[in-house]
């Protein structure tokens, strides 16, 4: 069986599974999307939408963010970790898109990479959610997971992201990436993954060389 194969029972399956893909980040404008990636910098996304819930509150427009004192807005993202360099980073990033992009979030990688705290992995985030692009989300469920399954034998996010763009069907990236995190969390787990409840075991190259062990 090929890695195109495999990759596209893959994406049949966790279809199946999970037939509602979407994004664990709750938000209402785009921005806010940008915002709540950067704060989920190790920090799950559980915690990032109860902060976020009473943040988009306190701060409900762009501008509120740009022109948010730094103290107070640190205080706001607290819970989050790293809560001095995050809102340093929202502060900026907000005044960027202000000033350099009209207020609106890029849809195109060039321009992102441009915005403080936005790398490869919320760039591609932003343009397949908010755009609706094809796109792949390296997080560490996806390095994980797909290595397991055998799609992959990199470990580095971007080398990763290059490996699956050429075996996953473009108009279905953005979904794969956000079912692989759903599953990741549900069934194949950095510890212990539920080998025998999993829709993937069949083709897994995981799977495989653990029944060779026993």
């Amino acid at each position: 069986m090929t890695k195109k194969e495999r990759a596209l029972l893959a994406c049949k399956a966790l279809e199946k599974l999970y037939p509602d893909a979407a994004c664990s980040l709750e938000y209402s404008e785009p921005y806010e999307l940008m915002i709540a990636t950067r704060l989920s910098a190790q920090c799950t996304d559980a915690r990032v939408n109860i902060v976020t819930r009473e943040l988009f509150k306190k701060y409900p427009t762009l501008e509120s963010f740009a022109k948010a004192d730094l103290n107070e807005l640190e205080e706001a993202v607290r819970p989050c970790g790293f809560f001095r360099t995050k809102a340093k980073s929202i502060k900026e990033m907000a005044n960027q898109l202000i000033n350099n992009f009209n207020g609106q979030v890029p849809d195109n990688m060039e321009d992102l990479l441009t915005i403080s705290g936005v790398g490869r992995k919320t760039a591609n985030l932003l343009m397949g959610d908010i755009w609706g692009k094809p796109a792949i989300v390296t997080d560490t469920h996806f390095i994980r997971i797909t290595g397991r399954l055998g799609l992959t034998a990199n470990k580095e996010p971007q080398k990763v992201e290059k490996d699956l763009v050429k075996l996953i069907p473009p108009e279905g990236s953005s979904d794969f990436c956000h079912r692989i995190v759903q599953f990741g969390r549900d069934v194949c787990r950095a510890r212990k993954p539920l080998c025998d409840w999993c829709v993937c075991s069949e083709f897994c190259k995981y799977n495989e060389n653990q029944k060779r062990k026993k």
